[in-house]
């Protein structure tokens, strides 16, 4: 594709500054990532512990010519996450969308099985997690009139059986996204969720090694499924390419399930 062929970038803002997406290494972050690389955007992602993964993407970010960059940060670290934006700001000039993608692994435990002291580490490191990244991005995304995008689950609408540890911080989350949209709207911000439905990418793996998915299980999910089958972390980040664009400039506040229609 020459020059004059490249597509104008799917925001403006994009042409200054960058993406921070929290949790870049996974699966669904990585295609985010990539999602927002080809609509024009710069990317700086976090990892917590896969340094190999997070360097991978940045090099096949950069190859594709974009500018990007990884860091290492404990996002239930205040003054980790608060050095984080700090050094976005000084590599990229602006912070223009704020993507939280990280979270703990999911345990699937009955609330009668599942011990107080699971619970509290589960769903403190998502909640407190998210609310550091999103508590520091205020102010970047103020001076751009920028974005902010929350991974969540299609749980908060129709529980699945084993599933508290995801539907309960992810509960908590969309009341702080609808908080920021609420608050920060007189400065520009737009704050939107995603509701992750179950798709055949990322923590599934693990989920599936662990014995938590077995086959009936994923028989069930899938009857349980208006398209019938499981979705993909692409079909996630389409979702967030969207509600990061100029195309969804009047929306805010509001969460997208993309779930195959699973929680209808």
């Amino acid at each position: 594709m020459t020059a004059s062929a490249i597509p104008p970038p799917k925001a403006a803002r994009y042409a200054t500054g960058a993406a921070a997406i929290a949790g870049g290494s996974g699966g669904i972050g990585q295609a985010i990532a990539h999602a927002l690389a080809r609509a024009g955007a710069d990317i700086g992602v976090t990892y917590h512990r896969n340094r190999s993964a997070a360097e991978a993407l940045v090099a096949d970010i950069v190859d594709s010519g974009r500018r990007a960059s990884a860091f290492q940060v404990d996002l239930r670290d205040a003054g980790a996450v608060g050095a984080f934006h700090t050094d976005m700001l000084r590599h990229f000039g602006s912070l223009h969308t704020a993507i939280y993608a990280a979270g703990p692994y999911i345990d699937m435990r009955h609330i009668s099985g599942l011990t107080p002291d699971l619970f509290e580490k589960t769903v403190g490191a998502d909640v407190f997690g998210a609310y550091n990244f999103f508590h520091h991005a205020i102010p970047g995304l103020r001076a751009s009139r920028g974005v902010a995008i929350c991974l969540g689950t299609p749980a908060i609408r129709r529980y699945a059986k084993k599933d508290i540890l995801s539907s309960a911080p992810k509960a908590a989350l969309e009341s702080l996204v609808r908080g920021i949209a609420a608050e920060e709207g007189r400065h520009g911000i737009r704050a939107n969720m995603v509701g992750v439905g179950l798709i055949g990418d990322g923590m599934f793996h693990q989920l599936v090694a662990k014995g938590d998915f077995d086959e009936k299980f994923l028989e069930a999910t899938k009857q349980a499924v208006a398209l019938g089958r499981l979705g993909t972390a692409e079909e996630i980040a389409h979702a967030v390419d969207f509600l990061s664009s100029d195309a969804a400039s009047f929306i805010t506040g509001q969460t997208l399930m993309v779930d195959g229609g699973y929680a209808i």
